[in-house]
């Protein structure tokens, strides 16, 4: 996260051919709830390497720099609040380093098996960054992208 509890993010969709084969070797299995969405209010319990870790995160307002408060939580209480949870998604998280940023790479699965995107954080909303070859069009201001949009949508859009 960037300063001040601030989250200063970019949204792209992917083209998966171009992905490097050896980025995709590892990934931590996500499912994510939406416990509310004014202001959002998600859960998430992620699997990487056989370990599993918990997140209780709220957003506030906005699109690419927005507050975010983000807390460690027993991976089983995120199984408990997941089942609370309004909506969801299931997703695999790369990471993938490419020209001083990493990015994270997100493979939906599910009812959005096919859909790719990827994030960048940035420290400043002008932050210069180089764009990978493997990155398509960005997608940042349409909401219909964000995270709760597509666990509300239950599909792909």
């Amino acid at each position: 996260m960037t300063g001040s509890n601030r989250e200063i993010e970019r949204k792209f969709l992917v083209r998966p051919r171009l992905l490097p084969a050896d980025a995709l070797r590892d990934g931590a299995a996500f499912e994510q709830g939406y416990l509310a969405t004014e202001p959002t209010v998600r859960v998430r319990r992620s699997v990487l390497a056989g370990e599993a870790y918990g997140y209780l995160t709220i957003k506030g307002p906005g699109v690419i720099n927005r507050l975010e408060l983000e807390y460690a939580i027993p991976p089983e209480d995120a199984r408990a609040l997941l089942e609370l949870a309004k909506w969801s998604l299931t997703k695999v998280r790369h990471r993938i380093p490419f020209a001083h940023h990493t990015w994270d790479v997100d493979a939906f699965t599910g009812d959005h098996a096919g859909l790719w995107l990827a994030e960048i954080e940035l420290s400043r909303e002008d932050e210069p960054f180089e764009v990978p070859p493997w990155v398509d069009r960005e997608v940042s201001l349409d909401p219909r992208y964000s995270n709760a949009a597509l666990a509300r949508a239950g599909c792909a859009p």
